[in-house]
């Protein structure tokens, strides 16, 4: 009777325990998603993601990072202060997910969750915010490719891209195989392995380099590599076994397969190394390295980005698109590319614009030669309008090597016409301050300009119609005489007219009511309007400048135009300024600030004069008006409170309903900022172009 209980009891015991141990591997393990902190300043234009999820620490409210747009975003805009101001998340941080879109033509500006966007008129890159939870199956990246500070980059298969070292070379793979994406087996001595197309470990030390020579980029590996340039990898040869061979000495060695090579520092060189405990004869040494190369400087007198748009078509055939290759040698060895001066790149447009060159690729006239010389004729149609669309969404942009501080300059070569129509490409592309050149070979004579998609296509093209933007060419073979005027008008960054934007050409005064009705309080809410309209400018000495008259029954410069070129230090200044207390005279302020500003201001500027005011005045205002207004001054008036609409409109450049406004109290003033920011835009976009 015990035994037989004692074996029931042990079954059960059995049995409990089978059912309770899970079966070992009968379900994959879900992969966690890691997400990456960033900090409150990260802007979304300088992760080079399409999509990407982040945490966000807390407080990025208090920080003021700038925000542009409502619900679609500008890249330039901080990611956490975006997702605070959509209700993402809350200032106490969290989890967002990054979606990248096109650029938008306008942004608008808003108050929303304690963060205030601005506006923006145009930007190449947008993106919008969701709730940082993936749907089921997603995985985001682990860590954020951020855009490299420096455009220099050594390429190989199977690794990100990265810095190159201070010199490069090129070492053989170890006789060891390893793993590949193919199932062929290796033959070796040992067991086999399946090889692999992914870059190899580096070999033990006592593996002496490969001849140069046999991979065809000797200079590559024994000079510096210039900035802006990179190393290619030589084409894969097919994937297969890899024969052995024996040198004198009866050691095994694996001759050189270019598809198992990595880019290496010298520093990784022995000099002690013997050449003959390799398997390599004496021949084979590698020659003494060279002194690096200076990085080229370039014509400081040229700074321009300058993108050439190469017609590929095939209406020209391949001699002319030979010969348009040489002109574009002749045009980089005139105009010295280098760092400090002029950087050149090329777009090859056909049915779709292809980028050839980027900006950043070469730093010297030499290397843009070589790479033009490679170009291969891509064919298709000739659709310029795409290719200017291109450009202007995607390939003047910091990822490509855009300096912000040069001018960008576009020149489109077609032979003929164009094939779709490029008047609003062009104008989107002038808004954003890309200067447009055509050089046009053998364009349509009388006969052939009822086949033209579009009439007059080089005037709705250039930045302006006056001739200094179109130079046409009776023939392919006269390209060359082009040269030297092509690069003298785009050296000549003073007409470079359309490099200047509505937020980088302005003089700006702002006419400020200090009188004893305003207060204190309402003061400070002045200034904050002020500053909120600065914020929106690109403020430099060769960009948008400020200055600041502040009245009562007398007058005082708070400051003058250029007296501050740098925007944080403009808007301390505008917080600096003191309330005043006393009467009011705005006629009186308008003459000062025409006297003390607008005599000092540049020929090229736009002068801006924006008035506030919160009563009416104790002197006439009409006569002050019309004298700084002949005298190109476009004037916006801001009445609050008190102030009087017909004063407000004599202020006022006609029409009135776009130049003066009026808001029953102070806080509201912010409302106008967007409003007066897309009328100055506006106004500056709608100038005739001759």
């Amino acid at each position: 009777m015990n035994g037989t209980s004692l074996t029931t009891i042990c079954l059960a015991l059995l049995l409990s325990c089978a059912c309770g141990a899970k079966p070992n591997g009968s379900k994959n393990k879900k992969p966690k998603q890691v997400v990456p902190a960033i900090e409150c300043d990260v802007r979304a234009g300088k992760i080079n993601l399409p999509e990407f999820i982040v945490k966000c620490p807390a407080h990025c409210k208090e920080t003021k990072q700038q925000v542009y747009g409502t619900g679609v975003f500008a890249s330039i805009s901080s990611i956490c202060n975006a997702a605070i101001h959509s209700g993402i998340i809350t200032n106490m941080g969290g989890k967002v997910i990054v979606r990248k879109m096109a650029g938008q033509n306008i942004y608008k500006g808003s108050n929303s969750n304690g963060v205030r966007s601005l506006s923006l008129p145009k930007w190449r890159e947008s993106f919008v915010v969701s709730v940082g939870k993936p749907k089921k199956g997603v995985i985001y990246p682990s860590t954020l490719d951020y855009v490299p500070s420096r455009p220099t980059y050594v390429k190989t298969t199977g690794q990100k891209e990265a810095k190159p070292p201070a010199a490069t070379t090129v070492l053989p793979m170890t006789t060891t195989p390893e793993p590949t994406t193919t199932t062929t087996p290796e033959p070796t001595t040992t067991t086999p392995a399946p090889t692999t197309t992914t870059t190899t470990p580096p070999p033990p030390p006592t593996t002496t380099k490969a001849r140069a020579a046999v991979h065809k980029v000797r200079d590559a590996g024994l000079r510096r590599p210039e900035a802006g340039s990179a190393i290619r990898r030589p084409p894969s040869s097919p994937v297969g076994p890899v024969p052995r061979s024996t040198d004198s000495d009866g050691n095994r060695r694996v001759p050189l397969d270019t598809t198992h090579t990595r880019v290496e520092p010298v520093d990784a060189w022995k000099p002690e190394v013997n050449p003959y405990e390799s398997g390599f004869n004496v021949r084979e040494q590698e020659p003494v390295p060279r002194a690096p190369e200076p990085v080229s400087q370039g014509d400081p007198n040229c700074k321009v980005d300058l993108a050439f748009l190469m017609d590929g078509s095939w209406s020209i055939g391949k001699r002319r698109f030979k010969i348009q290759k040489d002109f574009l040698s002749d045009v980089a060895q005139a105009i010295n590319v280098g760092v400090a001066g002029p950087m050149m790149g090329i777009i090859q447009y056909g049915d779709d614009p292809v980028t050839e060159l980027s900006l950043k690729s070469y730093s010297n006239s030499r290397e843009v030669k070589l790479a033009v010389d490679k170009i291969v004729q891509k064919g298709g149609l000739s659709n310029v309008g795409k290719a200017l669309t291109y450009i202007n969404r995607q390939y003047f942009s910091d990822a490509n090597g855009n300096r912000g501080g040069a001018p960008n300059v576009a020149v489109v070569l077609v032979d003929g016409w164009p094939t779709d129509k490029v008047e609003e490409a062009s104008r989107l592309a002038r808004e954003s301050g890309i200067n447009i050149f055509f050089v046009t070979i053998e364009g349509p004579d009388e006969s052939e300009k009822a086949n033209l998609v579009e009439t007059n296509f080089v005037d709705k093209a250039v930045c302006r119609t006056n001739g200094f933007y179109s130079l046409p060419v009776n023939s392919w073979f006269a390209l060359r005489k082009a040269v030297q005027p092509l690069v003298k008008r785009v050296c000549d960054t003073d007409r470079l007219l359309c490099s200047k934007t509505c937020l980088n050409a302005n003089d700006i005064a702002f006419v400020i009511d200090g009188s004893s009705s305003v207060g204190t309080g309402n003061f400070r809410t002045v200034l904050q309007f002020v500053a909120n309209v600065t914020q929106e400018f690109e403020i430099s000495d060769t960009d948008t400048r400020v200055g600041a008259v502040q009245y009562t029954y007398e007058q005082r410069l708070e400051f003058g135009f250029g007296q501050y070129n740098n925007k944080g230090e403009l808007l301390n200044a505008i917080k600096r300024i003191n309330y005043w207390s006393g009467g009011t005279s705005t006629g009186a302020a308008i003459t000062f600030a025409a006297d003390q500003l607008f005599s000092k201001s540049k020929p090229n500027k736009r002068k801006i004069m924006i008035v506030i005011t919160d009563g009416r005045s104790y002197d006439d205002v009409r006569v002050p008006a019309l004298a700084v207004q002949s005298q190109g001054v476009i004037a916006y008036s801001i009445g609050i409170a008190w102030a009087a609409q017909d004063e407000l409109e004599y202020i006022a450049t006609d029409p009135d309903k776009e130049h003066s406004f009026f808001v029953d109290e102070f806080d509201n003033l912010y409302k106008f900022v967007p409003k007066i920011i897309q009328n100055i835009c506006q106004e500056f976009n709608s100038q005739p172009r001759n």
